[in-house]
This record gives C-alpha cells, sequence and structure tokens, in this order.
C-alpha cells in the first residue's frame, strides 16, 4: 500500500475545523463527474497530469473502469493551498447512473457541500435535477460546476452571447430548484451568483477552469479564452486557469466548514432533542465529547473485511475505543481508523469530529447506523433513516450450477446487500428462491457480475422481472382475527392510506425510529390530524402502511403490542393475491378481546390471529397490484419526435411535456417499468440512434383491470404459488 505524503499535513489539518471542507461530487451520468475528480487528483500529485481525464482514478473497480461510469461511491481527502493557506478536502466521487441512486444519498449524510456538476451542451436532466432535490432534502449546500464549456466553442462554434445566455440559463434552472424546494431559510440564501464565484466553468478533460472572481483578478475575459482556444493555447489555457484553483476555491470560500454548518445541519437530519448531552455536543463539533458518527456507507474489502465510512459529527475515534450501533444494539471496537485515498486507506491515529472517516470491525453496521460512545449508551437517539429516491423495481432469480457452492451464494448475497441497501436480496431456503431486487437493469447486471467475479459463482439467472406491490381501493371491515388456541380475539377496520402519509412514510420522515411525539407533530402539521389522531398510532410498517389503535381501556394491550406489531409486519411483508409486498393501507384496530392469562396471549397466538384479520381485509377491499412507473427523458432531433411518443404510446406510455431546444426535442412521460425491459434496442432503432435518454423510477400505480388477473397469475407461478389467489372468506372468520 502507497504512503501519500501529504497525510501527515492532512491529519493537523483535520483538527482545525475551519480548514476543512466535506464535499461531493453529483450530476446526471456522463455530464464528467470523474473527469473532474481526475484532474483535482492530478493537482493534488496523486496521479500523473497527462492521465487526468482518462485514468478515472476513483472508479477502482475493475466494471467501473471498462463500462466508464461510477457505480460505488469513491473518498479522497485532498490538501489544498492558497494564498498560502492550506485546507484539506474530504472528497467524495458519486455515481450519476439513476439505478445507482442510493449510493449519492447515503454519501450526503457525510457532507457540507456539494458541486452539481452540468454538462453546458445538455443542461439539466432528469438526475441533474433529482440530485440536487436530494441535497436540499439532506441541507447540504450546493455550488454549481458547468462542464464541458470546450464543446461549446469547439463542437458548437458558440460566440459569447450565445454562450452567455446557455450558462444563464442553466444558472436559472438550478435557482429556480433551489427555490421550489429548499426548506424556507434556504430557499434564497442559497441560491447561486456567478459574480459571487459560486458557479464555475470550465473543462474537466482540457482541465482548466474558472470563476468570475478568478477570471477577473487574472484579468481574463470570455472572448480571451475563445482566443486562446482559436490558437491552439491550451498548455497555456491550462497553466492560467488550473481547474483545481476553480473547484477547489469555490469549495474553500464558498461550501461551509463543519464549525459553520454542521449546527445547522443537526435539527434538520437528526431528530433529537439538541438541547440533550448528545444534541449539544453534535452542535458544537466538539472533538472532545461523546463519540457519535453517522454511518453512510459499507464496503467489504476482500482482504480487510467489512469497512464503514461515516461522518463524525461529535467526538474523537481512534483505534481500540469501544463503540455501540444503537440501531443493531450491538457493540464492537474500532479494529483500525483510517482516511481515504481513492483506491487506498492510510491508515492513521485518531479522526476528531467534523471529519470522514474509514473503520474496521464493525460486522453488524449498515448505512443508516448511529455509533455512539460509552458515555450516550442508553441516551442515544438514533439519526433517522437515510431517505432514497427510488425503490427497489425489479428483481432476478440465481442459482448455482453446482449445488455445493449454494452456502457460498447465500453469503455472497448477504455481504452485497449489506453493502448496497439498494439491492435487496431474498432467500428462502423452504421455496428455494435466490432472489434479488434492484433499481434498473444495469443495477442488477452489475450485481450479478459481483456474483461471478468477485465471489467466483457460477450461477444461473432468470430474465428479470418487475416487483409489485398489492393495495386495496376500497374501505371495509371490521374483519375478526382469532388466535389459534380460540383464546384470543382481534377486529380490524381497513381503508386506502392517504397518498401524502404513504409518502412520509417513504421518505422517512416518519417510521419506527421517530419518536412518538415528533410523528404526532409532523401528522397534525402536514396532515391536518387531531392530536387525538396522531395518538392513535400503533405500528408502522417501512412499506408505507399504518397500524392506528382506536380501542379504549383495552386491559392487557401493552403487553402484547409489540406481537400485534410483529403479526401486522410479518402479514405485509407477503400479501395474499401474489406474495407481493402491501403498500397504502390503514389498518385500524377496533376491538380487542384478549384472554386474561398471558401465556395464552404470546406471539404464537396473537401473530396468526393478526395476519388473518388483515388478509381476509385485503382480500375483501377491491385488492389490486400496484406497478412500478417511470419517469423518462428523451433528447432527440426534431425529426425523430414522432418515433419516439410512437414506441411510447406502445409501451403503455404517456407524454407528459415536449420542449424545443433549437434543433433538439426534448421529451418527457411516464412509462410502465414492464414496459420498459430491453427499450434500449427499440430506442436507437426507432431514432436510428439518435435519443439521448434516461429514465428514473417516479411512483406506484394500479395495474390495468384487464391485466391483472394475467399478471397475478403469472407472478404466482412464478414463485411455486397456487395459480389461483386466495378468496376473503378463506380468512373470515366468525364468532
Amino acid at each position: 500500500m502507497p504512503r501519500f505524503k501529504q497525510t501527515g499535513e492532512i491529519l493537523k489539518l483535520m483538527h482545525d475545523k475551519n480548514k476543512v471542507r466535506n464535499i461531493g461530487i453529483i450530476a446526471h451520468i456522463d455530464h464528467g463527474k470523474t473527469t473532474m475528480s481526475d484532474s483535482l487528483l492530478a493537482m493534488a500529485g496523486l496521479m500523473a497530469p497527462g492521465r487526468a481525464g482518462e485514468a478515472r482514478a476513483l472508479d477502482f473497480l475493475e466494471e467501473e473502469q471498462k463500462r466508464g461510469i461510477t457505480i460505488k461511491t469513491a473518498n479522497i481527502s485532498l490538501l489544498y493551498e492558497e494564498d498560502e493557506e492550506q485546507y484539506v478536502i474530504n472528497l467524495i466521487d458519486t455515481p450519476g447512473h439513476v439505478d445507482f441512486s442510493g449510493k449519492v444519498t447515503r454519501a450526503m449524510r457525510a457532507l457540507d457541500g456539494c458541486v452539481l456538476l452540468v454538462d453546458a451542451v445538455e443542461e439539466f436532466q432528469i438526475m441533474t435535477e433529482v440530485r440536487l432535490r436530494v441535497a436540499l432534502d439532506e441541507f447540504v449546500k450546493p455550488v454549481c460546476y458547468i462542464n464541458k464549456f470546450d464543446r461549446l466553442i469547439k463542437e458548437l462554434k458558440m460566440d459569447p452571447n450565445a454562450i452567455q445566455e446557455k450558462l444563464l440559463r442553466i444558472i436559472r434552472k438550478f435557482n429556480e430548484i433551489v427555490q421550489t424546494y429548499g426548506a424556507d431559510e434556504i430557499k434564497n440564501e442559497w441560491t447561486i451568483n456567478a459574480g459571487d464565484g459560486e458557479v464555475a466553468f470550465g473543462s474537466a478533460l482540457d482541465r482548466w477552469g474558472f470563476t468570475l472572481p478568478m477570471l477577473a483578478k487574472k484579468g481574463l475575459t470570455l472572448p480571451k479564452i475563445l482566443e486562446m482556444y482559436a490558437n491552439d493555447e491550451l498548455e497555456k489555457l491550462q497553466e492560467l486557469l488550473p481547474l483545481s484553483e476553480a473547484i477547489l476555491g469555490m469549495a474553500v470560500h464558498m461550501i461551509p466548514n463543519p464549525d459553520e454548518h454542521q449546527p445547522r445541519r443537526i435539527p434538520h437530519i437528526w431528530k433529537g432533542d439538541v438541547e440533550s448531552e448528545m444534541g449539544k455536543h453534535m452542535m458544537a463539533v466538539d472533538p472532545k465529547g461523546p463519540l457519535v458518527i453517522c454511518i453512510s456507507n459499507v464496503i467489504i474489502d476482500p482482504q480487510a473485511g467489512v469497512i464503514s465510512t461515516g461522518r463524525v459529527f461529535s467526538g474523537t475515534i481512534r483505534k481500540g475505543d469501544d463503540l455501540n450501533l444503537v440501531g443493531a444494539e450491538k457493540t464492537a471496537k474500532a479494529q483500525q481508523v483510517s482516511i481515504y485515498m481513492g483506491a487506498y486507506r492510510e491508515i492513521v491515529d485518531e479522526i476528531p469530529a467534523g471529519n470522514i472517516v474509514a473503520l474496521m470491525g464493525l460486522g453488524d453496521a449498515r448505512a443508516g447506523e448511529t455509533i455512539v460512545g460509552n458515555e450516550l449508551l442508553g441516551d442515544a437517539v438514533p439519526f433517522e433513516s437515510i431517505k432514497y429516491v427510488s425503490d427497489p423495481v425489479l428483481t432476478v432469480a440465481v442459482e448455482p450450477k453446482k449445488p455445493t457452492d449454494l452456502p457460498k451464494l447465500i453469503d455472497a448475497m448477504q455481504k452485497m446487500s449489506i453493502q448496497d441497501p439498494n439491492l435487496v436480496t431474498t432467500i428462502n431456503q423452504e421455496t428455494g428462491e435466490y432472489l434479488m431486487a434492484g433499481m434498473g437493469e444495469l443495477h442488477l447486471e452489475i450485481a450479478v457480475k459481483d456474483l461471478k467475479s468477485q465471489y467466483n459463482l457460477d450461477i444461473i439467472q432468470s430474465e428479470p422481472t418487475v416487483v409489485y406491490r398489492e393495495t386495496i381501493r376500497e374501505a371495509v371491515g371490521p374483519f375478526m382475527g382469532k388466535s389459534p388456541n380460540k383464546h384470543n380475539r382481534i377486529f380490524f377496520k381497513f381503508s386506502p392510506l392517504d397518498p401524502k402519509i404513504v409518502d412520509l412514510i417513504r421518505t422517512g420522515e416518519i417510521s419506527e425510529i421517530v419518536s412518538s411525539s415528533k410523528i404526532e407533530e409532523i401528522l397534525k402539521e402536514k396532515i391536518g390530524w387531531s392530536t387525538r389522531e396522531a395518538r392513535q398510532v400503533f405500528a408502522i410498517n417501512e412499506n408505507a402502511n399504518l397500524l392506528i389503535d382506536t380501542t379504549t381501556g383495552i386491559q392487557g394491550l401493552r403487553e402484547v403490542k409489540q406481537h400485534i406489531s410483529g403479526g401486522f409486519q410479518w402479514a405485509l411483508n407477503d400479501g395474499p393475491i401474489a406474495g407481493e409486498t402491501v403498500r397504502g393501507l390503514l389498518v385500524d384496530m377496533v376491538d380487542i378481546k384478549l384472554h386474561e392469562d398471558p401465556v395464552h396471549r404470546g406471539p404464537a397466538q396473537m401473530m396468526p390471529a393478526v395476519r388473518g384479520a388483515l388478509f381476509a381485509g385485503i382480500l375483501s377491499g377491491n385488492p389490486t397490484l400496484l406497478e412500478p412507473i417511470s419517469l423518462i427523458q428523451v433528447r432527440v432531433p426534431a425529426a425523430e419526435m414522432g418515433n419516439v411518443t410512437g414506441l411510447l404510446s406502445s409501451k403503455r406510455g404517456s407524454i407528459r411535456d415536449v420542449e424545443q431546444e433549437g434543433p433538439i426535442v426534448n421529451i418527457k412521460g411516464m412509462v410502465p417499468i414492464a414496459e420498459t425491459l430491453g427499450i434500449s434496442q427499440e430506442m436507437r432503432a426507432a431514432t436510428s440512434g439518435t435519443a439521448f435518454w434516461q429514465m428514473t423510477f417516479d411512483h406506484y400505480a394500479p395495474v390495468p383491470d384487464s391485466m391483472l388477473p394475467d399478471i397475478v397469475k403469472k407472478v404466482r407461478v412464478r414463485k411455486g404459488m397456487d395459480p389461483n389467489p386466495p378468496r376473503a372468506s378463506e380468512y373470515i372468520v366468525r364468532e
């Protein structure tokens, strides 16, 4: 492992939080993030300048190098010097492809600011907007870098006025999104102004860039830059306007340090009391306080094992420290403390609050886990669940060609789900199903390749299939559930859940780990529930279902609450229609009759009673399947517009918006994901290869009634179930 000459200086600066910047690079796919990162590494002396833009140094996975895309998030700590002042820039390069959105969202939890990179030619795309909105949601301050400036000059041959108008359009779009989606306290503060140095321009490939203050300081103008290009003076341009000075200078001056920004972020991303001991030390970014770390990413190194990356919000982490995992309720020791240097980790003695750390020894940690020191044990409030902007929507079945490789496959799938929470693995040894659900065809393709290459497995895989959800369309009930021993009865009413509450659960604003007082506050403020209604929340299912309790004066209810909640979660994980997850269900517990002896009302009695009643209600409530719908954006020459709209119509799609941008038409629409498998070849054929397009999961919608019976049958047969779903009468019980 190489030793980096900057490590000693970086470690000293990490103790001076005024000199620390935690930033990420976010963008739409192919807009140039990783090429820009290479240029910054070249500045830091970590790679040869001549290789910047082609080495893809932070894409250290073989599959990333081969495909030319970023799949995993990559971290590095850079030393930057300006006016004889040194700064440490903790930089995270993130994926742009929609299938790896979860990694971007997780990375945000560790950051104070980010650089939104926009292609000067293509301007804002679907994922450009999605990435910016995630930054605003996570209270991460964005600045803007407009890349591929060279293409405006060399390819489009635009004059200074045309270039200026194009750049202003990008800045206006950035500010429009900040104004629309930013919280009230930042929607005006975080709009950007090129004159203030909040926007950088340049070419990551050619390794030059500037902000307007930097241009003025060096006595240069836009016409002068065009002239230097015309005279083929690229080396002079690189010398006068180095990209690293533009980007890192903007980061130093426009992105706040941890001391400034962490106290503002904590109330937005942590639901505890800021006046508590834990809250006060995090608000102070106190390196001498009790240890608090939020894990933002977990990877499995073939040699070192589980490596957990996280932000140190309070205290100082050292090798050998006792660590308490709040969510997993486990303890561990820090076996190794290190900082990231691209593909390598540099072992260090300690990392203080306000910085990003890589830890060994946390085998039970997952992304979103909260780590605390012994001082906070028992009093710690965990960070809320990290919000993901998409759901796994496609699934593939895998099995080893050699039966003896089955334990190896199970182990590999479990490890992969640890590293990537957006990859949902299901191992059912009774039915022999080994499933991986992901966010798109590419996501699953990479996962299957990882099984083959990283874990040396020879496997057979099925074609990708769509992940459906089950729901009801009518209010029904009450239905009774009876325990197997006939001594306990429970009664529920059922209705579709308010879509606003579905969104609150899906985004993690309300969940099992959010305090009941906070849930009450959110339901009153955002849904308009009364205090009494809000206090009736009994259990929350992460797949967007809610159980409320409207009973009064039930003796022994507290003792069986966990069993009822367990039955609720169990029933909704595999619904009765097609064994798919249930979504958007409001369950109202209206009555319960319990045996007076606790021995007769344990989990083996209460959980089946709850499940039976839930299945009776779902099957009686005009049930249906929900299918995932993608937002699709297609950019094509105007002459090809009819071919695109025709293709989308044939896929049960709908057109939402069409914008003309010179000779290019930008088409936005919705299309069911079930219809998009293999759409790449059809899109290329329909547009003679001229289409540039991107899809991202948008929402669930009911399957058309005409298709429902056939889809239910196919899903059930695929799962080895009876082709015909059960009838409600099979679960309805009488007194």
